[in-house]
Formats: structure tokens, sequence, C-alpha cells
């Protein structure tokens, strides 16, 4: 798009490199100092163009152009003289702006007009500000638009502010329409409408439009098939008066404001996604061919945007649901309750390897999970489930201590997985169902579980801490990881979590831990599934995939025989509802009255 700009602008326009030289001119440049492009391109620009009025060379040391090199600074003038290609002096208003790349200029833009024909003095300042007006004008665009076009992975947050910073620079009004994933058999969608002062109304004319069809003369029609702009006059009829596509289009400029209007398409190599209609109502001027240029480069950067923000879409879907996939439902115990989260990172389009697991063994123990491989990408979330089956068949059918288990998962990632390093908690909850219950687990560099007693009291299981796993550890290093043991209370919570939700990059680890205590305690009375949302709605997390599993407790003394609650169903997170928070996943009892909420 800038080359388009810089070769379409109507000024001249060299760059020159920090010897001087002439790497770049446009052919308007070439006309005002009649020189060809061969004679221009590695010139230097001081000794070919710049004298003095009376057409002497001048002092290179006071040239202004080359004095940007020095000071970093845009500079400009209306003085100067450049020498024609036939000897003639063209007096010449100039602005020169430097291109920084490190600590200093790396080259210099020229930006000039030829002011001969002006007659005076004051036509002559009134289009020396007009011109640099125009061009710093389009400049100015061109770079809020770039910076705009990356601004947000959300298509329509963009295409919204595109409209916006259109209005009233180059137009009255600006509307975008897309096709849904580029396919032209499908209806557009009005997606974006901007005319000021006017809310109501634009959003009124969003939603979905006719069917495209290749036989329409709507301009629409014709700017997304031939993939060329479409101008549209005030006095021009936009299609047959009957054309579906056409009064819908027409309905634009019947609430928005007649006038003219260009209709670029939203096109780039692989394929066309959509238009861009810009207009200019009552008695402003029609859109010039740079005007023109300059719009459909914007939409073709547009439409490269549109494209790769619904791979990132895409891409994002494929892993969330991959990823939900491999998170199992939770299991049913009479006397015990869980629940369980899992929200991917809001800012990109990638997966970790966080998850959480709780399953029976075969002695009938309850047995629970939260961990986090290493990295984010769809390779970690498939070396997560590697990870997470490697432990359940290495814990299924060994009443072993969770160290034990944790020594032998260690060793076999190490010698017979390609997954990389991963941090978990494994636990055992043993206990008759009417308790006491006692919680023995192992950690292996994980955040530690939070213990909430009924009574608002919060304190981390700092205990059983080891080496990462995937190192071997205990072979190379000589580590272990001790086994760790608490009697649980009865009506008692414990959290698990992945540190997505206590570290963040404007967090320290250790406030987001006294943070997530401080709610956990303030919020146990609540159901352990509101517990859940409330937590992550305080903590707000960011940056970070999160995985959470929650425990609760009956009654001392309530087991099976003395539970009344009505049954209810554990459900997968791959159909749970995606409207919640993140992926839920209960596991409820089939008869609980101990739940304190």
């Amino acid at each position: 798009m800038l080359r388009a700009v810089f070769d379409s602008v109507g000024a001249g326009m060299l760059v020159i490199d920090s010897h001087g030289r002439i790497t770049a001119s446009n052919p308007y440049a070439q006309q005002i100092v009649d020189r060809s492009r061969e004679q221009l391109l590695g010139a230097d620009v001081h000794d070919l163009l710049h004298r003095d009025a009376d057409g002497n060379e001048v002092s290179r040391r006071g040239c202004p152009v080359l004095g940007v090199f020095d000071s970093g600074r845009p500079a400009e003038g209306s003085e100067e003289f450049y020498l024609g290609g036939d000897g003639s002096l063209v007096p010449i208003i100039w602005a020169a702006t430097p291109l920084q790349h490190g600590e200093g200029p790396e080259s210099v833009v020229i930006v000039f007009h030829n002011f001969k024909k002006h007659r005076d003095a004051s036509e002559q300042t009134a289009a020396h500000l007009a011109t640099l007006e125009e061009l710093t004008a389009q400049l100015s665009m061109v770079a809020e638009v770039s910076v705009l076009l990356i601004s947000s992975p959300q298509t329509g947050e963009v295409l919204d502010k595109l409209v916006r910073l259109l209005v009233p620079d180059l137009g009255d009004w600006a509307v975008i329409d897309l096709l849904p994933e580029g396919d032209t058999d499908k209806e557009m969608l009005r997606v974006a409408v901007h005319s000021p002062g006017d809310h109501g109304t634009a959003e009124s004319l969003k939603g979905p439009l006719p069917p495209l069809s290749r036989t329409s003369r709507a301009a629409l029609a014709r700017a997304v098939y031939s993939n060329r702009p479409v101008l549209i006059d005030t006095g021009t009829q936009d299609g047959a008066p009957d054309d579906p596509l056409a009064l819908a289009h027409r309905q634009l400029f019947e609430h928005l404001g007649e006038g003219s209007a260009v209709v670029v398409p939203l096109y780039t190599r692989r394929g066309i996604f959509g238009a861009l209609t810009v207009a200019r109502t009552g008695r402003r001027a029609a859109y010039t061919d740079a005007e023109v240029l300059v719009l459909s480069d914007i939409a073709r950067r547009a439409a490269l945007v549109i494209k790769n923000n619904w791979l990132f879409e895409q891409q994002r879907d494929m892993a969330e649901t991959l990823q939900r996939q491999l998170l199992t439902p939770l299991p049913q115990v009479d006397h015990l309750r869980f629940a369980a989260r899992y929200e991917p990172a809001k800012q990109t389009s990638e997966v970790g390897g966080d998850w959480y697991d709780a399953f029976l063994l075969a002695d009938g123990v309850t047995c629970m999970v939260i961990g986090d491989v290493v990295g984010h990408d769809l390779q970690a979330a498939a070396h997560m489930a590697e990870v997470r089956n490697m432990l359940r068949a290495l814990a299924w059918d060994r009443q072993e201590p969770p160290s034990t288990i944790m020594r032998r998962l260690d060793e076999v990632m190490t010698n017979t997985s390609d997954a990389p390093m991963a941090t978990a908690v494994f636990a055992r909850l043993d206990g008759p169902d009417g308790g006491p219950w006692h919680l023995h687990w192992v950690n292996a560099g994980h955040p530690p579980p939070l213990l909430i007693t009924a009574d608002g009291r919060a304190r981390y299981l700092s205990g059983g801490h080891g080496p990462l796993l995937g190192t071997n550890a205990a072979l190379h290093l000589g580590l272990e990881w001790p086994d760790a043991g608490e009697e649980l209370p009865a009506r008692s919570t414990v959290l698990f979590y992945t540190d997505g939700l206590v570290e963040s990059r404007g967090r320290h680890l250790d406030t987001g831990l006294e943070q997530l205590r401080h709610h956990a305690a303030d919020l146990v009375g609540l159901d352990l599934e509101e517990l859940l949302d409330e937590l992550l709605a305080r903590m707000g997390p960011s940056g970070d995939d999160v995985a959470l599993l929650a425990l609760r407790l009956p009654v001392a003394g309530q087991g099976a025989d003395h539970d009344t609650a009505p049954p209810q169903h554990a459900h997968s997170p791959a159909t749970s509802d995606r409207g919640a928070p993140g992926s839920r996943v209960e596991g409820t009892p089939v008869r609980d009255t101990s739940d304190p909420a």
C-alpha cells in the first residue's frame, strides 16, 4: 500500500540514504526535475539538484535536507531550487522526514512541489499549506490504518474502528459488508456502519443482505465479482430498480446522505471477503483516482487482517475443542462433591498444557490431579493428554503412596515420551463415607492446594513439594518427592488450580496467592459451582490458561446412607455450556444434604 501511495501521490517524492544518494523516486518527482529514473537513482541529491536562486551550487554543509540525518528531526522549507534536466531552475517547497532505525535515521523521505506556476506569494503560501496538509493527512492515514488493523484479533471490533477512522477524512459515512468465510454463495452481512451523529440509524442498517448474483448490476456485486473499485455519482443509478441487492445498498444513501461514493472490494490473492463503501454527501468533490487508490489499498490491507483473524478464530476454536475433549468428566461419589473449570487464554489462539482430573482407583479411593505441561500450542495439549493418561495408568491398580506414583511418572516421561517438563499435584482421598477423611498428596513444582474450612479460614497445603516432572530427578539429581498428609475437617473445601489463576504480567505470584486465599475464605459459604465462578470473576485471570478443580466434603458422619438430595449427573466438558465462564464440569453427589450452601 505504501508503494502505491508513493507512486501515485501528486507530489515529488525522493528517498535518500545516509550518504545523500537517491534510492527511490516517484514519477511525479521525475517530471518536476525533468530527469529519468535512471538519472536519479544512485546520484547525490545535493550535487545533482540543489542550487541557489542564481543557479549556483550550494555548500553541502548548509544543506537543510542532509541536516535531517544529523538532527533526526523533520524539516521543511520553501526557498530552495532544484536544477532541472534542461538546465532550468525549479523553485520547490519541500518537507523531509527521517525514517528511524535503531539510534539514528537510516534514510530520509523528501516530498516536494514545483511552484513556478504560482503567480504571487499569497497564492503560493496557500498552496504550500494545502499540499503539506494533504500529504501529511495521507501519510497519517496510512500509519493509523496500519496500527489499527493489527490492534485486535476481533474482526468486528477492528472493522468498526476502521469505518470510524475513515470518516470524515475520506468520507461522510462508511460501511463494510462481509462475505461469511469468503464464500460468494452465502449472504453478505453488513457488520460496520458509521455516520457521525446518527448512531441509531447506523445500527439499524446492520444485518444480512440479499444474496449475491453474478447477473446483478448493483455496485456491491460488481465490486465483489470484478475485484475492482466501483464509483457511484450522485446521478448514477445503482443497478436495476428491482434488484434486491441494489435496493439494500441504496438504503445507505437514503438514510445516511446522498452524494458520490466508491465501493472497493476487500480482496486479496487468497479470495474476496466483502466490500468497503465510503461516500461523500452534498456538494463535496467526487473521489479522485489517487483517493480511490488509497481506499483500495486500505481495503486490501483490511482483507488480509480479516483473513488472518478468521484463521486465528478457527485455530482457537479447534484448539479449545481439542483441549475440552481431553478433559474428562468428574466422578460421581455419594459422599463427595466435585466441580471444575477450564478457561483458555484470552489473548492468544493457543491452548496450553493445563489439565485437571479426578477418578476412582481400583481400591475405591478417590484420586485428584491438577497439572500443567510446558508449552502453549496444540502439541502442549497433546502432551498433556499423554501425561494424564500415563498417570492414570500408573495409579489405577496400585496402593502405593503418591510419591511412588510421581517418581514412576517422572521416569516414564523421561525415558518413553517426548513430553516436556510438567508440574502436577497428585492426591488421594482416603476415609469412610462418614469420615474422617485424609488427603495424601505429592507436589511436583506446582502451586500448593488451598484448604478452606467451613468457618472461613483458608491456608495452603505447602507440604509434599518436589522437583518438576520430566527431568528424571531421582536418578540424575538425587531428588525425591516427599509425601504429605492432612486430615480434612468436615464441610471443608480443597481447591486445586494452575498458575494462570494467580500469576500474570501485572501480578506477582505471591500477591496472587494471597488474593486467592482471601477471596476463597470470603466465598466459602457459596455453593461449590458458584464459588468457582466467583473466584474466576474476582481473580480476573489473563494471559494464560486456567484449570480449577474443587472438592467439598460433607458433614461428619453423613455418608451415602444419609444423603437426600435428588440425583444429578456429571457432564463432559465437550458438551458443557460454551456461554459459561469457561468449561464447567460438575460431579454432583447422588444424594447430598451436607453442603452448607
